[in-house]
């Protein structure tokens, strides 16, 4: 293995890789353009070449690289918000499956506006992006590019959703609380704008009746937030769950366990239970939903139901990135996530 010529000042060059390893310039390329041709490249040179060229510093010319093939390697990711949370875990997950592709990607926050959803598809259409990853974002038509919907639940010619196995999320919540004694279960619907609401709904009321748990329209609060509003932020996320519980509270149904759409809801419910009077779990357990991060760090840490999202948003990069590339392989309408239930301290035996 020979070592790179010392050139101070300059970057390193496809060749000095190649010189390092001892390999043929055109292998290096090969690789690091993630050409199909390289499919024919052993696995162990592969990694061999990605390491060295970690080692040296070498970063590809992608603007050569897209003159050349005459394609802009790059993709448009929409969403509602850009904030911690849900569109964070997955947008890391897109982030690390594109950059190993060598791709690049343009995001915008559409806020569930619908105009401001189609300039931004307009705008990342006149900047040449190959192909869209819609995050939490229902569409109702083709948007003319390959599409990748995570959250999307309707089958369209050339989408490819990435959803949650809502049924089994339900059935693993509800039946974790029915096991601990809880009859009277609180829900917190979700918001009217979110692609996931319904069929999480759906969800909940096909394992209600699986576990023999009756729902109570008056225990059933659906969240509201403005979408033309800030309401996508966790700030008011939290603070929408404090006033749903509130509104829970003093709705005067009695109720032992509530079942958040979402950890931030949930969260927020907490600390209106906490202001009035009551114990978690001992009076009220709540679950959540997502598993963000901040969630194992509340007290008591919050039970939930953990949507796996980064590989969710490294499943939508690989799906879309094969529908760019041609493979032969045909693409499913639906990839299904299984969920986990991460039990921690916020449910309990139900009182009495």
């Amino acid at each position: 293995m020979n070592s790179p010529e010392k050139r101070p000042g300059k970057p390193v060059r496809l060749k000095d890789v190649a010189a390092h390893l001892g390999l043929s310039p055109t292998t290096v390329s090969l690789v690091m353009n993630r050409s199909p041709a390289a499919r024919g490249i052993p696995p162990e040179t592969q990694d061999r070449v990605r390491a060295a060229a970690a080692e040296l510093g070498y970063r590809p010319n992608f603007i050569a690289r897209s003159l050349r093939r005459q394609r802009s390697f790059a993709v448009g990711v929409l969403l509602p918000e850009i904030s911690e949370g849900y569109a964070a875990g997955v947008l890391g997950g897109i982030d690390d499956q594109l950059l190993r592709e060598g791709y690049f990607y343009l995001v915008a926050g559409h806020r569930s506006e619908p105009r401001l959803f189609d300039s931004y598809l307009e705008f990342l259409t006149e900047r040449s992006v190959e192909g869209l990853i819609l995050v939490n974002t229902p569409i109702e038509r083709p948007l003319g590019l390959p599409t990748v919907a995570v959250a999307g639940h309707r089958e369209m010619q050339g989408v490819t959703n990435v959803a949650i196995d809502h049924p089994v999320a339900a059935r693993r919540a509800l039946g974790h609380l029915a096991e601990l004694g809880h009859r009277r279960i609180a829900f917190f619907k979700g918001h009217a704008h979110s692609a996931d609401t319904e069929s999480r709904w759906q969800g909940i009321v096909a394992a209600a009746a699986e576990v023999g748990l009756e729902i109570d329209p008056r225990l059933v609060v659906q969240l509201s937030g403005d979408p033309a509003g800030q309401e996508f932020s966790p700030e008011e996320g939290y603070r929408e769950g404090h006033a749903f519980g509130r509104k829970l509270l003093e709705a005067g149904a009695p109720f032992t366990a509530l079942f958040a759409f979402n950890d931030v809801s949930a969260i927020g419910a907490m600390r209106a239970f906490a202001e009035s009077g009551l114990d978690i779990p001992g009076d009220v357990s709540v679950v959540g939903f997502d598993d963000i991060v901040s969630a194992a760090f509340q007290n008591p840490s919050l039970t939930t139901v953990r949507q796996p999202l980064h590989e969710m948003g490294q499943t939508a990069a690989a799906a879309l990135l094969k529908k760019l590339n041609a493979t032969d392989e045909e693409s499913p309408a639906t990839v299904t996530i299984e969920p986990t239930l991460v039990v921690r301290d916020s449910t309990g035996p139900a009182p009495g």
